[in-house]
């Protein structure tokens, strides 16, 4: 019996879509995620960070979380997160060397559609970014 509830729990861990917890913001407290997870790396087939949009507080954020498998490489990097609007970017905030979680300046934009942007710097010359999708 223990068995087969421990395979289940991994098949339903492999096969259930991600379920947002509750995190907390920079002054804010819990807030709730909304819309999916992107992942910087995926145009080279890679999954090296998440991008996440949360709400709470009356605000949305921009949370982006560097993989273990990415830092653990030791490279310097930084990582930056932003809300996207019409108008353009807003709370854009960029994290320290090889910070390993950010979480952009909440933005007052819950009256308008919006996205979660995150840029993972490598190098010098280029940044890989990913946009989580648009919610209204």
């Amino acid at each position: 019996m223990k068995r087969s509830l421990v395979v289940a729990a991994a098949l339903m861990a492999t096969f259930m879509p991600e379920v947002a917890h509750a995190e907390s913001a920079p002054g804010c407290g819990p807030v709730t995620q909304i819309g999916g997870t992107a992942y910087i790396g995926w145009e080279a087939g890679q999954k090296w960070a998440s991008v996440k949009q949360f709400k709470g507080c009356n605000k949305n954020w921009a949370y982006v979380y560097v993989w273990d498998s990415f830092h653990n490489r030791g490279d310097n990097y930084t990582v930056s997160a932003a809300i996207l609007t019409p108008s353009g970017s807003k709370g854009y905030k960029k994290g320290r060397n090889r910070q390993q979680e950010v979480w952009s300046e909440g933005t007052n934009t819950l009256s308008v559609c919006t996205q979660a942007q995150g840029h993972l710097q490598d190098n010098p010359e280029y940044a890989h970014f990913a946009n989580t999708e648009k919610r209204c």
